[in-house]
């Protein structure tokens, strides 16, 4: 018998004996097969294929035994997981060049990081047809959920609940989540803190009526108006839309109007340092002649001159909840919604002193 037929033999004889141990490619086709071989739960095998930093060493090498002896890589049965997951959210935010949303955003990436999720940074730019563009993303299963830093909330066409969680702002919808502050307390506050200085005649550069928490700012400053008996003078607030050009230009609109303030209160930080910038522009001095408050505490605020007193929002903290809840409704969608609400403080700094008496 020539070498060539005895190899041919061998190589017969080698196939019937491991006939049996061969891979059962075609017979194991779901995790839950793997998991009944394996002897553990479906979410033990998926936890091992996905995130192996979470389970135990031996169950991992256990699991990973029975996934090579049988064919399959983990990549090939995650792709056969039905309740597979990207690992990736989407969080919206109207202005990506917004110092706000910045420490926000770093709160979210945060908890992501820490639970193996990605985040997808979508600059919708106020746009419906952005945000639901991004939504569609969802519905197509190519992400598993969308944090909206907006009043509103992207239609996504599924069964179930919505994969949405809302930060900074809030939505009616009460099965929608939500984590904010009480914007009214808030505005109150600082409000309540300038008539404690003294001053009287406090004007107001509100934020886009469109916007929930900006309705809500304006009636804190109301409220407080009430509580020291000062009626309201509708001549003193104006609207801006959160930018610092905003903020210059309704100093200049006060001014050239001829209307006499001693404090401004604005909706926002960078509307706060655009007043400030306009007022020292027209020879005004912040605080001896007008003092000056804003809202967030963004990381510039500690460095304008004189430097911002304001509301300080817990930025990390609205980022790190939203995505904590988040994380929860996507692990059980029956999870009750919730309206989380978290403080904030007042920071006194130099933009504010008591009112100096003028004399005529």
């Amino acid at each position: 018998m020539s070498a060539v037929g005895s190899k041919g033999k061998g190589q017969g004889a080698k196939g019937k004996r491991s006939s049996k141990d061969a891979p059962q490619q075609n017979r194991v086709r779901t995790v839950k097969e793997i998991a009944a071989i394996a002897k553990v739960s479906v979410a033990t095998v998926s936890r091992a294929l996905q995130r192996p930093e979470i389970v135990s060493e031996a169950t991992r090498q256990h699991i990973h035994e029975v996934v090579k002896r049988l064919g399959y890589t983990p990549n090939a049965l995650a792709r056969n997981l039905r309740t597979a997951r990207t690992r990736l959210i989407v969080a919206l935010l109207p202005d990506i060049a917004n110092p706000f949303f910045s420490e926000v955003i770093r709160g979210i990436e945060q908890v992501a990081h820490e639970s193996g999720y990605s985040v997808l940074l979508g600059e919708t730019q106020s746009s419906l047809v952005r945000e639901q563009a991004y939504a569609d993303m969802v519905a197509a299963r190519q992400a598993d959920g969308i944090i909206t830093m907006s009043h509103r909330v992207p239609a996504i066409p599924i069964n179930g609940r919505l994969p949405v969680v809302n930060a900074c702002e809030y939505v009616k919808d009460p099965q929608i989540s939500s984590v904010y502050v009480d914007n009214v307390a808030a505005a109150g506050a600082a409000v309540d803190y300038l008539v404690t200085l003294g001053h009287r005649d406090i004007a107001f550069i509100a934020g886009p009526s469109s916007s929930p928490i900006c309705v809500d700012r304006e009636q804190g400053y109301r409220l407080a108006l009430q509580r020291a008996k000062i009626p309201a003078n509708s001549a003193l607030a104006t609207v801006g839309d959160f930018s610092i050009e905003a903020g210059e230009r309704a100093i200049e609109l006060l001014l050239s109007q001829g209307q006499s303030f001693s404090a401004v209160f604005c909706s926002n930080d960078e509307m706060a340092i655009g007043a400030m910038r306009a007022l020292s522009s027209h020879g005004l001095r912040v605080p001896e002649d007008v003092s000056v408050v804003g809202f967030d505490d963004i990381r510039f605020a500690r460095y304008t001159s004189p430097s911002l007193t304001t509301i300080a929002q817990p930025k990390n903290a609205l980022g790190r909840e939203a995505m904590t809840m988040l994380i929860e409704l996507l692990n059980d969608p029956e999870v009750p919604p919730r309206k989380r609400v978290l403080s904030a403080d007042l920071v006194v700094r130099g933009s504010t002193a008591p009112r100096v008496s003028r004399r005529g």
